[in-house]
């Protein structure tokens, strides 16, 4: 699996790249700025991206912006940020472009090898790669529409963001898949996400508390 980085810190670019040789992932190149990536993914053509949010110039959010334009460029691009923070607005920004294989983990999930390759994978397959602290303060914001969702419901909600599917929430809650399912259900219902040919909406439910905390910015 062919891989881009966009990652300024030396150190940290040159870990990933060990990391991902040693899991099979072939790193195609390392780009340590915004034009620098956008070259690289249209000369590479890669299966996965991993940007960090911040990059020269500024460090503010040429990043994330470098991944917005990678996936307009070539739709259905997968794209993993990392940041050092919490920073809800560009994770919700990211989620709302069309298609899955998205992914925002913050950067001491790195060091955690198995999840991180594992979160990667399921971004590369499509799926959705969230890191569960931004779960966290969304669930523990008050007036959040969270507050209709029961504890199991918050529970399944937190592990749907992470990219499992109905079968894994299952086994982890020690739950039978149909409760899964009614349990996702309710979140859909209490989040007024109708049903819609877009195939979506476990996207869109956890988009709906990013787009909620998103005035909270967080850098």
């Amino acid at each position: 699996m062919r891989v881009v980085i966009a990652e300024d810190n030396v150190l940290l670019s040159t870990g990933l790249e060990l990391l991902l040789g040693r899991a099979g992932f072939q790193v195609v190149a390392v780009a340590d700025d915004a034009a620098g990536f956008l070259t690289a993914v249209r000369e590479h053509r890669p299966d996965v991206t991993i940007v960090d949010v911040r990059l020269p110039p500024s460090y503010r959010d040429e990043g994330v912006r470098a991944a917005l334009q990678a996936r307009r460029e070539h739709p259905g691009l997968p794209v993993l940020v990392l940041s050092q923070y919490v920073e809800q607005t560009y994770a919700a920004e990211l989620l709302s472009t069309t298609g899955g294989g998205v992914g925002y983990l913050l950067k001491d999930r790195v060091s955690r090898v198995d999840g991180f390759v594992d979160a990667l994978r399921r971004v590369a397959a499509g799926g959705t790669a969230m890191d569960p602290e931004v779960i966290a303060q969304l669930v523990q914001r008050a007036g959040d529409p969270v507050d209709a969702l029961t504890p199991r419901e918050r529970e399944v909600l937190a592990l749907m963001a992470q990219g499992h599917d109905n079968t894994a929430i299952a086994a982890q809650l020690v739950v039978t898949d149909n409760a899964v399912h009614k349990h996702i259900g309710n979140i859909f219902a209490k989040l007024g996400l109708a049903v819609t040919d877009s195939g979506h909406r476990r996207v869109l439910a956890v988009l709906a508390y990013l787009n909620a905390a998103g005035q909270m910015g967080g850098h």
